[in-house]
């Protein structure tokens, strides 16, 4: 089948293209970029006034399955991921049972290879059970096909088996993937602390107790020359700790998720459960922060950290409720709406944290629109407003921080292996 993209702002800054150019999709890859392309196709895109770029890479999925399928499915969440413009994603390993041998492994990656909508990637775990006090086997993993080790939701809070995880992991060259959080300073919160959660009577979250854990994790990755990547930045502290550490070379790479800059503490006072997520949404300077680490390159990606609850799970007492956020469908909506319109990143510079930055840190063959390769690619509005509601969500749980708002950019194409997966409704 060929598909012919036309007269569309095709953005890859992988190879510099920030043109209006036609894109020919032919054998489920690339055949052609060029201006005024001439040819026959089965399908023709008009891509007029739309952006054209490569299919999102989301590096911070919880797909839930094995184990929570009433919260989240490969296949629903890969499904939702089409509608988002994401056309791969890592999943997550705090399954139940968790991803932390060769049997879960396996396990998923039957699932996957049944059910995904998606390129689905996999995380596997740093300790067994992800309960911190013993390694998983981390060559494995690497052999079975993982790309990065995690134990997300839970820090590694002995630093011997840390940096033992980590030499093994320098040695295996598998990417680790840091959940900062020290819970002896987290100490059971929900909210971040400070005046909001005086204001509420709800316990809340120390600062320190994620960049005090950023700061630990990138000194013992400095100890024996590891790559590290640290989860869900959330405070301008936990920024500028990062920027120091990259001047001086350390190997350090790091994300923030959409409602970390568009959100603040001041969304949970009438007590919305949907804004309880881990760590806690921070104060407006704060937000400040991680837009500017976003426009320095200091934070590198922009992930949805994907986290789906059922209804009983978030419609209960606020300290009860589960943390946590779906994002797939908002995630590039977000950021246009928070950073392209208000022009702290361009095109090209967003196209870097949502497509190709991720594919690089996690060592993927992604994120980039190139003649030969495999066409996953997005068709985008970049104007074309819509409504965040329960109704439009493809997501199997509907517990988004956005619902209500209205967002700009709407995925009018994802096209993953050379066919159109997703069309969206004029």
């Amino acid at each position: 089948m060929k598909i012919l993209i036309k007269n569309g702002l095709v953005v890859d800054p992988a190879n510099k293209l920030n043109e209006i150019s036609d894109i020919l999709v032919e054998d489920f890859k690339i055949s052609k970029i060029a201006k005024n392309l001439k040819v026959q196709a089965d399908q023709i895109v008009d891509a007029t006034e739309k952006i054209v770029m490569p299919g999102l890479v989301d590096m911070h999925v919880h797909l839930r399955e094995p184990g929570r399928e009433d919260k989240e499915t490969i296949s629903t969440g890969t499904s939702a991921a089409l509608k988002g413009g994401v056309t791969s994603v890592l999943a997550m390993p705090n399954t139940h049972p968790a991803i932390d041998s060769k049997e879960a492994m396996g396990l998923l990656k039957d699932i996957i290879k049944k059910t995904a909508h998606t390129n689905v990637f996999i995380s596997a775990t740093i300790t067994k059970g992800r309960q911190g006090q013993a390694l998983a086997d981390i060559p494995m993993f690497k052999k079975q096909g993982a790309v990065a080790i995690s134990d997300d939701g839970s820090s590694v809070d002995t630093e011997d088996l840390f940096l033992k995880a980590l030499k093994k992991a320098k040695d295996t060259d598998i990417l680790t993937i840091c959940h900062c959080e020290d819970k002896g300073l987290s100490r059971n919160g929900v909210i971040n602390l400070g005046v909001v959660s005086t204001r509420l009577g709800l316990r809340g979250v120390s600062r320190e107790s994620e960049y005090k854990r950023v700061e630990r994790d990138i000194r013992l990755a400095a100890k024996v020359g590891a790559r590290i990547h640290i989860a869900h930045v959330s405070c301008l502290e936990s920024v500028d700790i990062i920027a120091r550490a990259r001047q001086k070379g350390i190997k350090v790479t790091a994300e923030t998720a959409p409602h970390y800059f568009a959100l603040t503490e001041e969304e949970v006072l009438d007590y919305n459960t949907n804004m309880k997520v881990n760590p806690p949404l921070r104060t407006k300077k704060d937000a400040e922060a991680i837009k500017e680490g976003l426009r320095k390159g200091i934070i590198d990606v922009i992930a949805s950290d994907h986290a789906p609850h059922t209804d009983n799970e978030k419609d209960i007492e606020f300290e009860r409720a589960e943390f946590g956020t779906i994002g797939l469908e908002t995630l590039l909506a977000v950021s246009i709406t928070e950073l392209v319109d208000k022009r702290i990143l361009d095109w090209t510079e967003l196209v870097k944290k949502l497509a190709l930055n991720p594919a690089q840190i996690l060592g993927i063959d992604k994120g980039t629109i190139r003649a030969a390769k495999t066409a996953d690619l997005i068709v985008v509005s970049p104007d074309r407003e819509w409504l965040v509601d329960k109704d439009s969500i493809r997501s199997k749980s509907r517990n988004s921080a956005f619902l209500g708002r209205k967002l700009k950019g709407i995925v009018e194409y994802t096209i993953l292996g050379g066919e159109i997966v997703y069309a969206a409704s004029k």
